[in-house]
């Protein structure tokens, strides 16, 4: 059975309108004009127990409001949503209980309390046994190495150390299922890898299944097998990284350096993307001309010090679709 089902989910927002001006603030009092903008429209997926999914799009996609009416946070304006069978916005108190929410640019956490006391607070909230926190708690610790950060007021610690202590928090609770939108916004590379390392030990350690939202595609290649893409509100494009790849295009990229800087070669299929000094970087279409056959010409006639060859960097594959929704 599926973890979380969601079919024909839809969300509008009314937003006020006003001219500018002294003028327009008056008259804005007495004749306020509302625009309808539609951030969800009639959305459908589902997702089974212990997967890790990407869910990814442009900014004002939708992801965040996806994200939030699974939270319970928000109520939608039309469609169903199940989570282990439970309906987020009706049975609030329940699926809080079950679900941990990681916010990049929001915290938890109580700003002027050391970390522990916030801890201590998050205990208190969910109700969790005290044998059963202390050995979450000692887990935590440890997997995300905070025993140096338990005493420090969460206002002096720096973003990837505060990020660290926020995905704590929202594992005292033993939640079954992860929401995380962009975790790791903001991050330097070393607490990059230390959140995707602890990402995929919760998914594949404990069986927690995953929502990522992230703009960052290097989490998605490192941490997903599946991704899902949102554009203006509709689903573009459910399935692996793969599928994706093939969706959009089955270009794939041939990475050269000869002994000479003389480089001339035409096949049909085949262009050259970029040529520095030795180093020449090759566009093909493998459904015309394979990897191996467009090798063996090349080394015919040049003298190959080094090749390899490369699918088009996920960014690419994204923002082609992005461009495609637009």
């Amino acid at each position: 059975m599926s973890h979380i089902v969601v079919k024909d989910l839809s969300k509008t927002f009314y937003l006020s309108e006003r001219t500018s001006g002294l003028w327009g603030s008056v008259r804005g009092l007495f004749d306020r004009k509302t625009k309808a903008v539609q951030a969800l429209k009639g959305i459908s997926f589902s997702v089974e127990p212990g997967e890790l999914v990407g869910y990814i799009g442009p900014n004002g996609a939708g992801k965040s409001t996806t994200i939030k009416i699974l939270s319970g946070i928000l109520v939608p304006s039309g469609g169903t949503c199940l989570i282990g069978g439970r309906t987020p916005w009706k049975d609030r108190i329940q699926h809080v209980g079950r679900i941990g929410v990681v916010f990049g640019q929001r915290t938890q956490l109580w700003w002027d309390l050391p970390v522990i006391e916030s801890f201590e607070l998050l205990r208190d909230i969910y109700r969790v046994p005290e044998s059963v926190y202390r050995s979450t708690c000692a887990e935590m610790i440890e997997l995300l190495n905070l025993e140096s950060l338990l005493n420090t007021p969460v206002r002096q610690l720096s973003l990837g150390q505060r990020m660290r202590c926020d995905f704590a928090a929202a594992m005292l609770h033993r939640p079954d299922i992860l929401f995380l939108d962009e975790p790791t916004i903001g991050l330097d590379a070393v607490s990059k890898l230390s959140v995707r390392k602890f990402i995929k030990s919760l998914n594949q350690g404990h069986q927690v299944t995953t929502i990522l939202t992230t703009h960052d595609m290097d989490d998605i290649e490192a941490l997903c097998d599946r991704v899902i893409i949102i554009g203006n509100g509709e689903i573009l494009c459910d399935g692996s990284l793969a599928k994706l790849r093939s969706q959009v295009s089955s270009r794939r990229y041939l990475k050269i350096d000869l002994k000479t800087d003389q480089f001339q070669f035409e096949t049909p299929g085949v262009s050259v993307l970029n040529q520095e000094g030795h180093t020449i970087t090759l566009a093909f279409d493998p459904l015309q001309i394979s990897a191996a056959t467009l090798i063996q010409k090349i080394t015919e006639r040049y003298e190959v010090e080094d090749l390899f060859v490369e699918n088009p960097p996920i960014e690419e594959i994204v923002a082609e679709l992005y461009r495609g929704a637009r």
